[in-house]
């Protein structure tokens, strides 16, 4: 009688969109552990995850406000407004958002040029995150950086050279290990810099060292315009470490990366060493603005992820379906990120962009002002840290 009156209660709240009790049920356990892979582990992540409805609501406003952004950066971008290179996230927002809801904040995170999502989940505001793709004063970098470098205290790009972040990163992971601070160092890349010399380097001396240095291989399934199945004559990113231990996750499913993460930072602050998780995933966009996406990949391909596995659809259709929240507290939130991310965006068009003056500052941190040549050796110009 009690699963007769909580399907119908349920059925009456996803008609109305709203709540058909006097209160959503809070919190709520899913199965995980069906979509994990493990390669030298003993025990992987939890078979299920928790997840409260304070959580779900935060994700969900996470993810759709980074899609929200993105989306915004495209449409700029096509009014050539936005210039340069520019390398879009929607479709991979779940990475972004399970990654940060399972380290600190005072951990570190350091990823490749499609960064927009990372940026905006370690704390910089998407005013700042536009203003910067438009190249204004107010950007996270002044202006300066635009969309492949951007940065925020224990967020370090925002890397333009293809797998050069990951030897970095175990450079963070050092810093840590030395200073005992039982932080760790999330290091992404995709599966197109994966085959790169330099992380086999890194990988090496950080298991040598046992760095807390989680690497994470987002595989979007191109690298570039070329799949994964071309490129890489092994497709199991997890595995490639060798001796370090890997994990496989669904990419697409916030929960299955949030609690493959824990589990991964968990076993870094342990002192067991680096361990290596891949993330399935798919990007929507093509590489960067400048590919279309779908010369090498068909449209009907891009619209299955999209029907069936689409991050945010997902976290909504599973609380929706829990009873956890209702149509019409979700559409409160999307009107409230839109109207957010339209202002950014007028604020991104009408700031001033920086003055020539300041183009040399900040090469330092901390140092007297000192003479910059510019473009010719009567060009002058200061740095002022």
């Amino acid at each position: 009688m009690k699963t007769m009156l909580a399907i119908i209660s349920n059925a009456l709240c996803r008609i109305t969109g709203k709540n058909a009790v006097s209160g959503s049920i809070r919190t709520q356990r899913f199965w995980t552990e069906p979509k994990c892979d493990l390669h030298s582990l003993e025990a992987g992540p939890p078979e299920k995850a928790e997840l409260t409805r304070e959580q779900g609501l935060q994700y969900y406003h996470t993810m759709q406000m980074v899609r929200r952004m993105e989306l915004k950066a495209d449409q700029l971008y096509k009014q050539k407004i936005i210039r340069g290179f520019c390398h879009l996230y929607d479709g991979q927002e779940a990475c972004a958002a399970g990654i940060e809801a399972a380290i600190n904040p005072s951990d570190h995170l350091i990823t490749a040029y499609r960064a927009h999502g990372y940026t905006y989940t370690r704390g910089v505001s998407v005013k700042e995150i536009l203003a910067e793709l438009t190249g204004r004063k107010g950007g996270v970098a002044k202006g300066k950086g635009g969309s492949m470098h951007m940065y925020a205290p224990h967020f370090y790009g925002g890397n333009g050279i293809v797998g050069a972040q990951v030897p970095l990163g175990a450079g963070i992971a050092l810093a840590c290990q030395y200073q005992g601070n039982n932080q760790i160092c999330v290091t992404l890349y995709g599966d197109g810099a994966a085959n790169q010399g330099q992380l086999f380097e890194t990988f090496n001396m950080a298991a040598l060292w046992k760095l807390p240095c989680v690497f994470i291989c987002e595989n979007n399934k191109y690298g570039m315009g070329t799949s994964v199945e071309r490129a890489s004559a092994s497709t199991d990113y997890y595995k490639r470490g060798d001796f370090i231990p890997g994990l496989r996750v669904d990419g697409m499913d916030v929960l299955c990366v949030r609690e493959a993460t824990k589990f991964a930072a968990d076993h870094c602050r342990a002192g067991k060493g680096p361990i290596i998780m891949e993330l399935q995933t798919y990007r929507y966009h093509g590489h960067s603005m400048s590919d279309p996406g779908v010369s090498y990949r068909t449209r009907e391909e891009i619209q299955e992820v999209r029907s069936k596995s689409d991050p945010i659809s997902m976290l909504k259709e599973r609380m929706l379906g829990a009873n956890m929240a209702s149509v019409e507290e979700f559409k409160e939130i999307d009107i409230e990120i839109r109207k957010e991310v339209e202002e950014s965006a007028q604020f991104a068009t009408s700031d001033p962009e920086p003055p020539l003056e300041e183009l040399c500052n900040h090469i330092f941190s901390n140092s007297p002002p000192l003479e910059v040549r510019g473009t010719n050796p009567w060009s002058k110009l200061k740095s002022v840290s």
